[in-house]
């Protein structure tokens, strides 16, 4: 069952540490997003495979976007 990572803030996607294919663990860092001068991590829900990578570096996102699938 595949998982979808949101975002819990308005702003733009500083770094994707992440490749589609990677393993990931519970609470692992998936991207950082910038808010308001602020870094923020979006951390892996569950664990499981990163199967699909919705946005870019650099990339505006609203809260609520889809950032990455988890299979």
């Amino acid at each position: 069952m595949a998982t979808e990572v949101e975002s819990q803030i308005t702003g733009n996607v500083w770094k994707i540490q992440v490749a589609v294919g990677d393993a990931v663990g519970e609470g692992d860092e998936l991207i950082i997003l910038e808010s308001m001068k602020m870094e923020i991590p979006v951390e892996s829900p569950a664990a499981g495979k990163v199967a699909e990578i919705r946005v870019g570096e650099g990339d505006s996102i609203e809260e609520g976007a889809v950032l990455l699938v988890l299979a």
